[in-house]
C-alpha cells in the first residue's frame, strides 16, 4: 500500500466529516450567491477541528482568489480551495536533519500521547532503512517507562542506554552520547519526561538535557520533536504552545489520527505554531507511522 492510500484510509473519520460535507458544498457553488458557500465552508472546516484562525485565514484567502481569479465554478473554487490547505501546511522541511553522525532526535510530549510508541516505530523503521539507532531512555520518572521502551528496543533490534528509575535523565542522555561515539551509532533517539511536578522543573530538566547533547555533540544535527494525540484535538495545540516555551522545537508527529474525525488540527498545528508535521501516526501496526507529505495529505483528504 503506497503513501497516498495510507494517509487515506488513516483519514477515514476525517474525510466523513469533511469530503463528503465539501463535494456537497462546491457541487451546489453559486458564484451569485457565495454568503451561504462560505458559511457552510467554514462550518465545516470547524467541525474538523480546523480551528477559527486557521479557518479565517482559509476563508479570506479563498475570498481574494476568487475575485482575482474570476472563479465561477464549483470545480475551480475547489481546486483553490486545495491549493491554500497545501500552501497553509507546507511549513519549513519535513524531512528530519540527521545528516551528522551520530545525529540526535530529542522526543518531548505529555504522558499518553504515544510518545513511546512512536519512538519505537520510529526506531524500527530508521533500522530498516540501515541507520545504526540507539535508544536513550531518558525518562526516568515515570514509572516502567524504561521497561516499555526496552520492549521496542528489541522489537526494532536497536540498542539501548538506560539508568535505574529516579537517576538523573542528563546524565543517561550523557551516557547515550559516550555509547554513540564509541559504536560509531547513526541516530541517537532521546525519549524524555512527559511530565514532571511543575512546567519550571520541566524547563530546567529539557534544557539540561540539550546543554549536554551540545556540549558533547557540539557539531551533531538536532531534531527536537514533540508528540501530539490527533483526539485531542485543540487540546494538543495548547500543549504544543506550552512546550515550546520550555524546547526549541523542531517539528510535530501527530498520533492516532486514524481515531478521529478531527484532522483538520494539522492545518491548525502548521499555520499557528509555524512547525511543520513531520510524521503521522494513522494506525497500530509499525509501520502506520508515517513520514507527513503535505501534498498527499491533502489530495489524500479531499480526493
Amino acid at each position: 500500500m503506497g503513501i497516498f492510500d495510507k494517509f487515506k484510509q488513516g483519514l477515514t473519520k476525517t474525510k466523513k466529516v469533511m469530503d463528503v460535507q465539501l463535494t456537497g458544498i462546491f457541487a451546489e457553488y453559486d458564484p451569485n450567491d457565495t454568503e451561504e458557500f462560505f458559511e457552510d465552508l467554514e462550518e465545516c472546516l470547524i467541525l474538523a477541528d480546523t480551528g477559527i484562525q486557521t479557518t479565517e485565514r482559509a476563508m479570506n484567502e479563498l475570498r481574494e482568489a476568487i475575485e482575482t481569479k474570476k472563479l465561477r465554478d464549483g470545480a475551480s473554487v475547489k481546486q483553490e480551495f486545495v491549493r491554500i490547505l497545501t500552501k497553509i501546511i507546507k511549513v519549513q522541511d519535513t524531512m528530519l536533519l540527521t545528516t551528522t553522525q551520530p545525529s540526535v532526535i530529542l522526543v518531548v510530549g505529555v504522558n499518553g500521547v504515544g510518545k513511546t510508541t512512536t519512538i519505537g516505530k520510529l526506531a524500527c523503521q530508521m533500522d530498516k532503512e540501515g541507520y545504526n539507532v540507539l535508544l536513550s531512555a531518558a525518562d526516568t520518572f515515570r514509572a516502567a517507562a524504561s521497561e516499555q521502551l526496552t520492549v521496542w528496543a528489541k522489537r526494532a533490534g536497536v540498542e539501548i542506554v538506560k539508568h535505574g528509575e529516579g537517576s538523573d535523565p542528563a546524565s543517561v542522555v550523557f551516557d547515550s552520547i559516550q555509547a554513540a561515539k564509541a559504536r560509531g551509532t547513526d541516530i541517537i533517539i532521546v525519549d524524555t519526561a512527559g511530565r514532571l511536578h511543575n512546567k519550571t522543573n520541566l524547563m530546567n530538566e529539557l534544557n539540561k538535557i540539550t546543554r549536554v547533547i551540545r556540549r558533547e555533540l557540539p557539531d551533531a544535527d538536532m531534531e527536537t520533536l514533540m508528540v501530539l494525540d490527533a483526539t485531542t484535538g485543540q487540546n494538543g495545540l495548547i500543549q504544543a504552545k506550552q512546550f515550546m516555551e520550555t524546547a526549541d522545537l523542531t517539528g510535530i508527529v501527530l498520533t492516532k489520527l486514524d481515531g478521529t474525525a478531527k484532522g483538520g488540527i494539522v492545518f491548525a498545528i502548521a499555520d499557528q505554531l509555524q512547525l511543520p508535521v513531520k510524521y503521522v501516526g494513522v494506525g497500530e501496526k509499525i509501520d502506520d507511522l508515517l513520514e507527513f507529505k503535505p501534498v498527499e495529505f491533502v489530495e489524500a483528504l479531499l480526493s
